[in-house]
């Protein structure tokens, strides 16, 4: 399993993201997953991608939620959490996402 994170540098939120992938791996008894970041700098690399807004993270090449909306721009991802809208996945959504994918 390799997970791959796209961001930009004007978002925040991603720098996070390894570590909360990283967390949930390891929850779920995976602590040695590959994780790429790998940022995204124009409009055009963002339509050509999946990229679904800072941070998305991919998860063998595929969007790790079922709510993602592919972006033709720069942008930064909000995720549905039960406290809210956030920045971040929480890390019990990364692990649930981890595990559909090991399953």
């Amino acid at each position: 399993m390799k997970v791959e994170i796209l961001y930009f540098d004007d978002c925040p939120n991603w720098r996070d993201a390894a570590d909360r992938v990283r967390e949930a791996a390891t929850a779920i008894g995976l602590p040695d997953i590959e994780i790429e970041v790998r940022p995204i700098t124009s409009d055009a690399e963002a339509a050509g991608s999946a990229f679904a807004g800072s941070p998305t993270i991919l998860v063998d090449g595929v969007d790790a939620f079922d709510d993602a909306v592919q972006l033709t721009g720069l942008a930064c991802r909000i995720y549905r959490t039960e406290a809210g809208a956030a920045g971040l996945p929480t890390v019990d959504q990364v692990a649930a996402s981890l595990r559909k994918r090991v399953a």
